[in-house]
């Protein structure tokens, strides 16, 4: 029964969570939106550092890892968002609360399967330009909705005690909105244009993980990933109506093909199983064919994508029984990224911190996640918009043996 509840649970909240706004970044008007983390909490607590073969946690960063299961495990999380945005002469604040993943892994001997749901980007921005009190002056109005949201499986299997290999597979879909409304001071009639891209396409990536250890206790830790590049069809219309006109004019439909970058990841990391890990992570992308018809500026443009993360995590004793705080994992990790965009020469970076508590459920290998992020993105020179954010997340994780015999005596 509570195997049918949990499922339910979940898939009710993968629509909703699809159906929010992921983004308040006016910087997700470019490309295919703010690209967002895809690994679990317990992960991002520790910067996006995904090293260690874990047997009761998802890492959605690296396939490999789903052959070092023990239990089948749920994992869901979401995230409550603020951020100030600010420039040289304004500031406003947003907020925003959005589910980041829903997962299921399965072990099977020596192979782990998984699979689920993950948001990859979103586009979420509302820009205005007001020039009213100025007599013929035009006055703008940008807003966007939408984003990609992936469903993967993925395959791993356990070539030797310490060495794994695994597959992932995904179908990227999703749709993105603009809308862009202009008027004219003293002109009667303003115009709007809506443009609407349905995209979807396939993806794989493989990865592979080894762990060794240098004495009784300490072992070092290695993963490495990798993500083709792929193709992302875009089905686009648009739509302009002057106000007023109750017959808007169509454009034909056309396609654009995007193409996303492949991605190179590397970890390693040095710790004791079950008591403490220092880990560092890098990834690198290139800078794909990510602007469509609607969003092409000459002052922007793409660059490849880097990411440098440290991070780790301490657990005093997993085994005791008389203190529970001794059992709570705490993370924390840094980060430096470059987003792979360029506007009016500024390559727009993104600089953080992290730190998380998971806190076990007592009885059970299940565990509730706690993490915030701080940080920085963007900067007000050149007339651009700097981001100061705070990011408070919650999941949970359950575990549980699945397909065992029942005995009976």
């Amino acid at each position: 029964m509570i195997k049918k509840v949990i499922l339910s649970a979940c898939l009710l909240i993968s629509f909703v969570s699809f159906a929010q706004q992921g983004t308040a970044s006016p910087y997700s008007f470019f490309g295919i939106g703010d690209a967002r983390f895809k690994g679990t909490l317990e992960n991002r607590s520790m910067a996006g550092v995904a090293v260690e073969q874990d047997s009761i946690h998802l890492n959605l960063d690296n396939p490999a890892s789903y052959a070092s299961l023990m239990q089948t495990t749920f994992t869901v999380g979401g995230t409550f968002a603020t951020s100030n945005l600010k420039t040289s002469s304004k500031s406003e604040k947003a907020q925003r609360s959005t589910f980041d993943y829903l997962a299921l892994g399965i072990p099977m001997g020596r192979f782990g399967a998984s699979f689920g749901l993950i948001p990859v980007s979103s586009v979420g921005y509302k820009i205005r330009e007001d020039n009213s009190a100025t007599e013929g002056a035009t006055s703008t109005q940008l807003d966007g909705k939408g984003g990609i949201n992936k469903v993967y499986f993925g395959l791993g299997y356990k070539i030797m005690k310490n060495w794994n290999v695994g597959v992932d597979a995904q179908y990227n879909f999703g749709k993105i909105t603009t809308t862009s409304i202009e008027a004219i001071t003293g002109v009667q009639n303003g115009t709007a244009e809506v443009n609407s891209s349905e995209l979807s396409g396939v993806a794989f990536s493989l990865g592979t993980m080894y762990q060794q250890k240098i004495d009784k206790k300490i072992s070092i830790f290695s993963s490495l990933s990798y993500s083709f590049a792929s193709n992302l069809n875009s089905d686009n219309t648009r739509v302009i109506s002057v106000q007023g006109d109750p017959d808007p004019y169509e454009y034909p439909s056309s396609s654009t093909k995007l193409k996303l970058p492949n991605k190179l990841s590397i970890g390693l990391g040095v710790g004791e199983a079950r008591k403490w890990l220092v880990g560092a992570n890098m990834t690198f992308q290139g800078d794909g064919q990510l602007a469509n018809y609607y969003n092409t500026m000459s002052n922007v443009r793409y660059e490849s994508y880097s990411k440098y993360a440290l991070g780790g995590y301490y657990l005093p004793n997993y085994a005791s029984f008389t203190s529970y705080m001794s059992r709570i994992t705490y993370r924390a990790g840094l980060k430096y990224e470059k987003i792979g965009l360029i506007v009016n020469n500024e390559s727009i970076k993104d600089v953080g911190m992290t730190l998380g508590a998971g806190i076990p459920v007592p009885g059970t290998f299940s565990n509730v996640n706690l993490g915030i992020e701080f940080g920085k993105r963007g900067t007000t020179a050149s007339d651009l918009v700097q981001e100061n954010y705070v990011n408070f997340s919650l999941s949970f994780s359950f575990n549980d043996k699945w397909f065992v015999k029942s005995k009976f005596q």
